[in-house]
């Protein structure tokens, strides 16, 4: 429906002689780079799955880990908030004899591990161009500088809750008792209970990180390439549609903004929430009328191919 519903808008605002003239003017050589990123950022999002996944069982095959984490990739991008790919990654694991706990251990390290790696990797290139994106966004610097402000708490807060349980339960503990008070949580116990038991396995995988530095150092520096080939997708289209004068490394930061946006979108995919913050933040430095093509293909690579091959 948001696919049909952005051809539909394209159709009106630029015409579709204007769509085709436009199409026939793009640098391919450019969209096969997309490609390319796409396609690294799938690898290194299977082996930062592969890795832990492999290290518990060591007969794991690498064509499971794929299918696997395309089917993750799928329901990520079909469910609100991402809530999706997780539990179904856990199930299909459990068709090849895999306990769940050892499912949900890998992804839990996965998650750590990339969310370190994309917030250390923004927050560098960030310093380097922060006078570019002060100046692009202006009435917006304060929302970029609490999103990765929230980031950077979360990482800490998951960083306690591995080492330090006894800290987190007395702060969560009397928060979810007021929330069950005022009948937002149902089963107050059940869900105490719950969070215990993700908190006992948060401080497994931290007591696993720690004794597997080299395990760990292989899936940063991964996720670390991961996320420069998700924000390099951006500036391939960029390029695709004619466009220069913004590097590279000036991208990267409004995309990572963009990103931070769309964490917070509660529609599938973050429907219309990605697509009008891509319009926000990259229409000033895009040629006039290419704009709505580049939204529509970087949707294709990041969104809609995701779910077809997933």
């Amino acid at each position: 429906i948001i696919f049909v519903g952005l051809l539909i808008y394209m159709i009106n605002v630029d015409g579709i002689e204007n769509i085709v003239d436009l199409l026939h003017k793009v640098d391919y050589r450019w969209v096969f780079a997309g490609v390319i990123c796409v396609l690294i950022h799938w690898t290194c999002e299977m082996l930062t799955l592969h890795i832990p996944i492999k290290r518990m069982y060591p007969k794991q095959p690498i064509t499971n880990s794929i299918k696997v984490s395309m089917i993750g990739l799928l329901f990520n991008n079909i469910t609100p908030f991402s809530s999706g790919g997780q539990p179904i990654q856990a199930y299909e694991f459990t068709k090849t004899g895999k306990r769940v706990s050892d499912s949900l251990s890998a992804m839990a390290m996965k998650f750590i591990i990339t969310q370190i790696a994309l917030v250390v990797t923004t927050v560098i290139v960030m310093l380097f161009e922060f006078n570019f994106v002060k100046d692009l966004m202006k009435d917006y610097i304060w929302v970029v500088i609490v999103g990765f402000a929230i980031n950077i708490l979360a990482i800490i807060v998951v960083i306690l809750a591995g080492l330090k349980k006894k800290l987190i339960t007395s702060l969560t503990t009397p928060i979810i008792k007021f929330l069950g008070k005022i009948r937002i949580i149902k089963n107050v116990d059940k869900t105490i209970e719950k969070l215990d038991k993700s908190i006992d396995n948060f401080g497994r995988q931290f007591k696993i990180m720690k004794d597997e530095k080299k395990m760990v150092f292989q899936m940063f520096i991964i996720a670390v390439i991961q996320s420069f080939a998700y924000y390099s997708i951006t500036y391939m289209v960029y390029r695709a549609f004619g466009n220069y004068g913004v590097g590279f490394f000036q991208i990267i930061p409004l995309q990572a903004f963009l990103l931070l946006i769309m964490t917070f979108i509660p529609t599938p995919g973050s429907g219309l929430g990605a697509e009008g913050g891509f319009y926000i933040l990259f229409n000033s430095i895009f040629k006039e009328g290419t704009i709505n093509m580049s939204i529509l293909f970087w949707r294709i690579y990041t969104f809609y191919l995701p779910i077809l091959v997933g």
